[in-house]
C-alpha cells in the first residue's frame, strides 16, 4: 500500500478519536469516551473500574499527544493525527498497544458486565458502539475478536486488533 492510501485511512480513524467533533482530539475527548462507557454500563465514576477507565483514558491521550501534538498545544489537528501515525505508529503496533493499553484494559473490564476477565461478544460491540464505532461494524468487529467462538472477547485479542487497525498498512 502506498502511503498516500494509508495516509488516508489514518485520516478517517480522525473522527473516532474526535469524540465531540470539533475538528481536533483533546482530552475532552479521551474523558468525554470514559463517561460515556461508564454511563452506557452503568458503572459509578468513583468505583475501581470507573477510576481505572480515567486514569487509562488519561494515559491514552497522554500518550497520543506525546506522538502527534507537534505544537504543543494540547489538542491534535488531522494533520498532526495523520502524521504522528505515520511516523510513529504505522510499522509499531507495539508502540500504539504501550499507549492505548491501559484504556483498553480498562474499558473491556466495564464491558465485562459478569467479572470473569472477559466481555461478551455483545458487550463487546456496545462499547466499540460507544467509542464512535457504527452499529453494524461494531457488531461484526466484536464478533470477528472472539477468534476461538467461545462468544467471549479478551484484552489480548482486543489490543493486538486496536494495534493493526491504526498501524500495519493492509
Amino acid at each position: 500500500m502506498v502511503t498516500s492510501e494509508y495516509e488516508s485511512r489514518i485520516a478517517a480513524r480522525f473522527a473516532g478519536f474526535d469524540q465531540d467533533g470539533n475538528g481536533y482530539i483533546d482530552r475532552e475527548d479521551f474523558s468525554g469516551a470514559a463517561k460515556a462507557l461508564l454511563a452506557e454500563f452503568g458503572t459509578a465514576a468513583r468505583s475501581d473500574r470507573g477510576q481505572a477507565l480515567y486514569i487509562g483514558a488519561e494515559a491514552f491521550w497522554q500518550g497520543m499527544a506525546g506522538i502527534a501534538d507537534r505544537d504543543g498545544d494540547q489538542r491534535i489537528t488531522r494533520e498532526e493525527f495523520v502524521n504522528g501515525a505515520v511516523k510513529r505508529l504505522r510499522d509499531n503496533p507495539e508502540r500504539f498497544a504501550e499507549i492505548a493499553c491501559p484504556f483498553l484494559h480498562a474499558a473491556l473490564a466495564v464491558a465485562d458486565t459478569d467479572g470473569d476477565g472477559a466481555a461478551t461478544v455483545a458487550d463487546t460491540a456496545r462499547m466499540l458502539t460507544v467509542l464512535g464505532v457504527p452499529d453494524d461494524l461494531a457488531r461484526t468487529a466484536a464478533a470477528a475478536l472472539d477468534a476461538d467462538g467461545d462468544g467471549r472477547v479478551g484484552e489480548e485479542e482486543t489490543v493486538r486488533a486496536f494495534a493493526r487497525y491504526f498501524t500495519v498498512p493492509e
